[in-house]
């Protein structure tokens, strides 16, 4: 890890990473107009932020997004789980993508460490293909 000098303006490193990665990224950051660097560093700030929420104690607000098999019985327990949860869930909304998928889309408010946990839960479970969780504090 490298240690920023005083007098530099920035700090520069290496990472070691799938070359086919690297060249998906490259090619996301020059159709938005991005160089590598300034992409790298709005990455490290959108991590960074999307974490924040995670150690605090306190009240949050935000959304689980959730892609899922409905063929996997995957709906049943997300259900299962949801209704742990009367509190901190304010509205859910399903669609159906296409014959295989779905999208829920959860509405929540309540104490970090309950959001949290709840969020775990939800993304965790067989069948979900890819979660999101977007949380800010109040």
């Amino acid at each position: 890890m490298s240690t920023p000098d005083k007098r530099q303006k920035v700090t520069r490193f290496s990472v070691s990473l799938d070359p086919h990665l690297l060249n998906e990224f490259d090619e996301m950051t020059t159709k938005i107009g991005y160089n590598r660097s300034t992409a790298i560093v709005t990455a490290m700030r959108n991590f960074m932020t999307d974490r924040l929420w995670e150690g605090e104690a306190g009240e949050v607000i935000g959304a689980i997004t959730l892609i899922y098999d409905h063929h996997s019985g995957a709906t049943e327990e997300l259900t299962a789980i949801q209704h742990d949860y009367p509190h901190e869930i304010t509205t859910t909304t399903h669609i159906h993508l296409d014959h295989d998928n779905c999208l829920e889309i959860i509405a929540v408010r309540g104490q970090t460490r309950r959001i949290k946990t709840l969020a775990e839960q939800l993304s965790t479970r067989r069948g979900v293909k890819q979660s999101k969780t977007s949380i800010l504090k109040i």
